[in-house]
């Protein structure tokens, strides 16, 4: 059971640090690419993904497996992944970078330890809430330190709000699934059914997608590596880690971005944004620690 552990806080923590890639990668691509198709196009090149997954793998129960799925939970976690692409590039261009991806970010982990109380009536430990704490201050400081002027709407807030409470909810949803089937089946189906929802809603906000060979690349990579490779293996460490705990680790996503900037496109973040890096990963860490602790009593309450 430590082994699965591990092993699940490595998938979920290699996922995260292939998410943050993505501020990097659009960095390097054109400039004029529609956030909006960004988010859909990704979404539906991830769903293609999946698919060449399965069909590699040559799976005879792939039908039965589908067939005993429940889709209204599937159709739910599908309209997440929609919701929180819309929800959060436009909660951003209301309220400025900074300022919505910390809202979004720091709020998701803070979502998802309340859904599971209300749900479940099982609240996380003490060790979680003072680790998620020091890891979505971390974040948010990080964030907020690399911009001077910051600027946002009641509405921009919302949004962003909204985007951590869905990308929750999805984890939650995700973490309920990968207990009844294959990973793999799970992604391919969820978001399947996000780009059913994420195309049309790019196609009326954004009208046609127009872009050139280096942005097709962009999206290219963003679709396989930072959305398919990553979510195969955030739902496969879903398997052996909490849901709240798969959302404060993903919270590794920041901490990449910010090496990547430094490395690569050579930027020169402050004093604050190293402190804030500081608390994220020793809020990382907490969350760990204390996952494994779980994992360890329900195995000994197994063994005895």
């Amino acid at each position: 059971m430590r082994n699965a552990s591990i092993s699940g806080i490595g998938m979920v923590l290699a996922a995260a640090m292939l998410w943050g890639t993505t501020g990097t990668a659009q960095s390097l691509g054109p400039a004029n690419l529609s956030p909006y198709w960004v988010g859909a196009l990704r979404v539906l090149i991830a769903s293609l993904f999946f698919a060449a997954v399965i069909l590699c793998r040559a799976d005879r129960q792939l039908v039965k497996q589908l067939r005993n799925l429940p889709w209204r939970w599937v159709w739910l976690a599908g309209a997440c992944i929609a919701a929180y692409n819309l929800t959060f590039f436009a909660g951003v261009k209301a309220s400025g970078v900074a300022v919505g991806t910390a809202i979004a970010i720091g709020s998701g982990p803070i979502w998802a330890g309340l859904l599971q109380t209300l749900v479940s009536g099982k609240a996380p430990r003490f060790a979680w809430w003072a680790g998620t704490s020091f890891a979505v201050t971390g974040g948010s400081l990080m964030v907020l330190s690399a911009n001077g002027r910051l600027h946002t709407t009641p509405a921009g807030v919302g949004l962003c709000l909204t985007a951590g409470l869905v990308y929750a909810v999805y984890i939650l949803i995700s973490k309920r699934l990968v207990s009844q089937t294959s990973p793999a089946i799970i992604t391919l189906c969820t978001f399947s059914s996000a780009a059913v929802i994420a195309i049309p809603a790019a196609l009326a906000l954004s009208g046609l997608f127009a872009t050139t060979a280096a942005g097709w690349a962009t999206v290219g990579y963003l679709g396989v590596v930072a959305t398919g490779v990553s979510y195969l293996l955030f739902t496969y460490g879903l398997r052996h880690v909490s849901g709240p705990s798969g959302v404060t680790l993903a919270l590794a996503e920041p901490a990449t971005a910010f090496t990547l900037a430094i490395v690569v496109v050579h930027e020169h973040p402050g004093a604050a944004a190293f402190a804030g890096l500081g608390l994220l990963l020793s809020g990382l860490l907490l969350v760990i620690l204390a996952e494994m602790k779980t994992e360890n009593k329900s195995a000994g309450r197994v063994n005895s």
